[in-house]
């Protein structure tokens, strides 16, 4: 029996650090935006293993629930405030975003859509990320809700001292929840 070779989409490897991340990448507020946050977590495969070569892309609306460019949520604004960033993982896993936290848009709790690339995926995977304080939103926004309950705990952030943490877990235990878009 004779073997095909791989096709590009079937080409899968560690070559997502080599074009996508630029040096402001992370940087979705200034740093001395009003409510800037750090969000900071790790990506983690199957086996519970650091992925040393992902990347996080996000996209929000700004504290007041806005696109002000809903073309292109990229755009940067006068605020400082660009609504996306995209942000490889270091050697060891982990990933930092600054940005503020987002108004909520109509019926949806304030959410970050994030987009996860990494080596062995040959699409991206969708999730969302959502806050502890926002209690009350959180029970109403109807995906958070269409989640099993025993599940949505991986959607929602833990605070720490100067933000939040949100760690992806890919697959096995805990996996976090990933929606099909």
């Amino acid at each position: 029996m004779s073997t095909l070779g791989s096709t590009p989409s079937q080409t899968v490897g560690p070559y997502l650090g080599l074009g996508l991340p630029w040096a402001d990448g992370p940087d979705v507020a200034e740093a001395d935006a009003q409510g800037a946050v750090w969000i900071r977590g790790t990506v983690f495969d199957g086996a519970g293993a650091p992925v040393p070569d992902a990347l996080i892309e996000t996209w929000q609306a700004d504290p007041h629930g806005r696109f002000d460019h809903p073309d292109d949520p990229r755009n940067e604004r006068a605020d400082g405030f660009r609504g996306f960033g995209r942000c490889p993982t270091n050697d060891d896993g982990t990933y930092g975003i600054r940005t503020v936290v987002p108004g909520a848009l109509p019926g949806q709790a304030p959410h970050i859509d994030v987009s996860v690339f990494a080596r062995g995926l040959l699409h991206r995977v969708v999730t969302r990320i959502y806050f502890p304080e926002h209690t009350a939103a959180n029970a109403a926004d109807e995906v958070l809700t269409s989640v099993p309950p025993q599940r949505r705990d991986t959607l929602v952030a833990t605070r720490t001292e100067d933000g939040y943490r949100f760690d992806v877990r890919l697959q096995g235990e805990g996996e976090t929840v990933f929606f099909d878009v």
